[in-house]
């Protein structure tokens, strides 16, 4: 898995993204209206795409696109 192709799968998932508008160092929260389901899919997109879990707690401690993916990156087995 490389930072592009994490991005242009979250772009997929939220048709509120304009393609091309998110980069690694986006600020998640701002690129889109985050709220607590938006949080809950994009936890369920992880799990299905890439076979991990990540919590709430990871989002809260997470500011960036880049913050994502390397949580993710660090526990893809």
């Amino acid at each position: 898995m490389n930072i592009e192709k994490f991005i242009q799968d979250i772009e997929t998932e939220f048709e509120d993204l304009t393609p091309g508008a998110l980069k690694p160092e986006s600020i998640f929260r701002d690129a889109f209206d985050w709220n607590s389901v938006n949080a809950l899919i994009f936890i369920a997109l992880v799990n299905t795409e890439y076979n991990v879990v990540i919590t709430a707690d990871d989002l809260r401690k997470s500011k960036t696109v880049n913050d994502l993916f390397v949580i993710i990156q660090e526990r893809i087995k």
